[in-house]
């Protein structure tokens, strides 16, 4: 089951990411997440593992960003099929991936910048 926390509507920067361990705006989270505006969803699981569809980011869809900022994992094994990517990118949502800690760097430059921005992040692999 996802837990989500709210935090009445501050930027949440991440401070810290390490292979399995990321800290936001002080609190230590140790399972992948996705972070919604000011709430972070913890405990985020894929239908398939290492390869990201749809159903996985039902949170996301919901929320219609602009940017989805996309963590592939510490060495990048997490896999975004390309229908996945095409129907992200045909409801209007920019994506952006890339091995998680350079994710990490990419949301938290988008913060304050004027866009909706999720952030799915695998800490792991």
């Amino acid at each position: 089951m996802l837990e989500t926390k709210e935090n009445r509507g501050e930027e949440l920067m991440i401070e810290n990411y390490e292979f399995g361990r990321i800290v936001i705006n002080g609190k230590t989270y140790r399972e992948d997440l996705i972070i919604l505006g000011s709430k972070i969803i913890e405990n985020w699981w894929r239908k398939e593992g290492h390869s990201l569809s749809i159903e996985d980011l039902e949170e996301v869809l919901r929320e219609k960003p602009d940017i989805l900022v996309i963590g592939t994992g510490y060495n990048g094994l997490m896999r975004i099929p390309p229908e996945t990517l095409n129907y992200l990118e045909s409801k209007g949502i920019k994506v952006v991936s890339a091995k998680t800690r350079e994710a990490c760097r990419i949301h938290n430059e988008l913060q304050g910048k004027g866009k909706k921005i999720a952030t799915a992040l695998h800490l792991t692999c």
